[in-house]
Formats: structure tokens, sequence, C-alpha cells
């Protein structure tokens, strides 16, 4: 048993609140629908504040929270900046005021679909086209830095003549692993041509730990996975009401359009025999701006491998992490959580997932009031996001005797 308390940092537009009390907090980040890219993460905390001091936060302002592990380090949890401000007295008598500083913010990703790109995209790869369009908008070029911005403000060793700024750029994948075409100019929001990029690599944006927007190729789970395994955590230890495992009709999907080409032009088609005789015919157009029909072709034997025959999602199980039978070691974990993180869920119900599952976080909830913290997840089957690596992508840890005397040379596959 490991007894835990939650410690929290409060931090906005670099300032601690240190002197007020963390009321609730309830954030979200990833996404709800693996068939769709992630969304802006949320947050919406309510501090104390009981001696009315002074309150400087205004609109915009950068937002973190983190939260201490069991080595007492703090670890991010949320990044976004301020986009609404709320200072309602809730008590007041002969002693002083009671207030309670209500604060949303939204995460980087919120700035997308605000921004527009009109520029031209040369031919490459999906994370190449990815960084040209988020490099342009997130890092800024000395012109764009606010005149009245003191030198103060930059960190000398790390700030350098090149980037002048960066204002959310995270890890970006590249070159990816598919050859995207030309885009010609045309005026279109950037999350849009974003989405429309990772979905064409098969891969996702989304934001990192401190609000960064990040870009994750086709291969980047599977190359985590082969390089750290699963983290295990027993089911026994999450609160049982809400643990749900959901089998839907609808993710069906057994007739596959992929159409490909710089404006979309071209196209190839696939099916899947078996399935149709089942559900019946269940169509669906995927656009792309793929260069190559060849990888237009095994994209759309992809969705069909995943698609064709239902499969069970875990909507959601949650954990209490104030709970004295969740060890350091799985705490730190979930308090680490992200999206594509590989779980592997033991000491299940026997009739849901033959007792264990394993998948990928695709998004999570905080919820917090004073003293108690939860963490409730969702995850995708493991199929859905292994995808073939390249032999130089295989860790060099791994050994021949874990690897299926049936592979080809062409594809590598995660055997963890």
């Amino acid at each position: 048993m490991t007894l835990w308390n939650p410690v929290w940092e409060v931090e906005i537009n670099g300032i601690q609140y240190a002197d007020f009390v963390l009321a609730n907090l309830t954030a979200t980040g990833g996404r709800t629908n693996i068939y769709e890219q992630a969304q802006a993460g949320y947050c919406n905390l309510q501090l104390y504040n009981v001696t009315q001091s002074l309150v400087n936060i205004n609109i915009n302002d950068s937002v973190s929270i983190s939260l201490k592990d069991s080595t007492n380090t703090f670890v991010p949890i949320f990044g976004g900046s301020v986009v609404d401000l709320t200072i309602e007295v809730t008590q007041a008598g002969s002693v002083g005021i009671n207030q309670m500083i209500s604060v949303v913010a939204l995460g980087a990703l919120s700035r997308l679909p605000k921004a527009l790109w009109n520029d031209t995209l040369h031919r490459a790869h999906d994370g190449t086209q990815i960084a040209a369009v988020l490099t342009d908008l997130l890092i800024n070029n000395w012109s764009e830095v606010p005149a009245a911005l003191t030198w103060g403000n930059y960190t000398p060793a790390t700030e350098t003549w090149a980037n002048a700024q960066n204002t959310g750029l995270g890890e970006i994948d590249q070159p990816g692993n598919y050859d995207l075409a030309a885009r010609t100019a045309d005026t279109i929001d950037v999350y849009s041509i974003v989405s429309s990029l990772a979905t064409s690599g098969l891969g996702y944006i989304y934001e990192n730990a401190q609000g960064q927007i990040s870009y994750a190729d086709s291969t980047h789970r599977s190359q985590y996975l082969a390089t750290n395994g699963y983290t295990v955590i027993s089911a026994a230890q999450a609160l049982a009401p809400g643990i749900k495992i959901q089998t839907r009709a609808g993710d069906v999907r057994n007739d596959v359009t992929i159409k490909y080409g710089s404006n979309s032009s071209s196209e190839v088609n696939d099916s899947d025999p078996d399935s149709i005789a089942v559900f019946g015919r269940l169509a669906q157009i995927i656009s792309t701006t793929l260069h190559d029909q060849a990888d237009a072709e095994s994209q759309a034997a992809f969705y069909l491998q995943l698609r064709a025959f239902p499969q069970p999602m875990m909507q959601s199980i949650t954990f209490e992490l104030t709970n004295p039978e969740i060890d350091d070691a799985d705490r730190d974990s979930l308090i680490n959580i992200f999206m594509g993180l590989p779980l592997l869920l033991t000491d299940l119900p026997l009739n849901m997932s033959a007792g264990q599952y394993v998948g990928f976080v695709e998004g999570w909830q905080w919820t917090a009031g004073y003293n108690t913290i939860s963490v409730t997840a969702l995850l995708s089957p493991l199929a859905y996001s292994l995808q073939a690596l390249k032999w130089n992508e295989v860790s060099v840890s791994e050994r021949w005797n874990t690897i299926t005397n049936t592979l080809t040379w062409e594809n590598a596959i995660v055997v963890a």
C-alpha cells in the first residue's frame, strides 16, 4: 500500500498561484473517436482566494497545470491558454471575503481553425509537409515578435536567432512514412489542412503535456511499443462503476475507396466479401493527398483489415490516484498519461475481453477536487494502431527468437 495525496502546481502567465487552494479541476485531452483527429484540450479549474490578493490573469495568458509524482517531481498534465475568467464572491463577513476564481483554458490546437494557410506545398512526406505548415504558424520570425517584448523574456541558453519565438510547436515525426502530392495555393484553415495531411499519412496530431502541437506518424506507436513495452495496470485497482467495453456495428466498413493525388482526383477501391456477406455492403470514401497508387492500395487494405469486422473499444476506465492499492509505479504512469500510451489492463471480468484489454490511450479526462484526483481513459484496440516497420526502425534490443518465422524481409512487426 502506498499513501499519496495530490500536490498541485498551477502556473498562469509564469506566476505560480501557490497561495490559492485548488477546489475543482476538469481537464481533457486526446480524442473520443479514433476515426477523427484530436481536438483542443480543455481545462476548467477553480481556485479559492481567501485573502483577496491580486488576480493578475488575462485572456490568452498561458496556463500550466502540474501534479507531483512519487519522486517529488512536478509532471505537467495540461498546457494551454486562458479563454474565460470569472471572479465570484462566495462568502462574506466581518472577518473577510472568500472568492472563487474560475479559469477556462484551451490547448494550442484551438488556434488552428482560426488561422489560414494560403501557400503551396511541395511534394514531400507527411511529417515534412505538416512541419512546414505548423512552423509557419507557430515559429515566429523576428519581424512577428511583439515590439514591446524585452530581451529579459528570453532564455539566452536556448533561444536562437533562427527561431524568434516558439509559440506552440512540439515534436513532429519527420519525414513521415507516406509520400504526399504537391498542393497548389488555396486558402484553407490550418486545422483542416493539417488534419488532412495527418490522415493521409495514417498518423495523428496531438497536444503534449506542455500544450504544444505535435505529430505522430503511422509507425510512431509501433516504435514506442517496441522500445518501451506495455504499461501493465490491474483493472482491480480502478473504480468498478463505469468500466465499459463497447462493440458497435457502426464501426464496420467493408467497401473502402481511397481518393489520392494532388486534388484527390484518382481513386482505388477494395472490399471484403466475407464482411459484406454478414453485414451487407457498408462503404466509406477516404480522401487523401497520397502521391502513389501503391500507397493508396495499401491504405485501403489496412482500413479493411481493421474495420471489416467490429472490434471492442475500451470506452472508459477510471483510476482514483489516491487509492492506496495503486503502487507508485502505476500511479506515476497514469500521471504521465498521453495519447498513444500502450496499456495492458489485467483482472477485468472474464466476460469482458477475456479478462484483459490491450490497447493504446486515445483520450482521457482528469477530475479533481480537494485532496482527490482521478483519471478516466479511453483506449482503442492494439491492431488499430500497429503499422509494419522498416528493419532500420526495429528496436536494436529486439532478439531473433521473438520474431515469427513467417515474417518476410519487406516488413518488420512489433512483437513486444
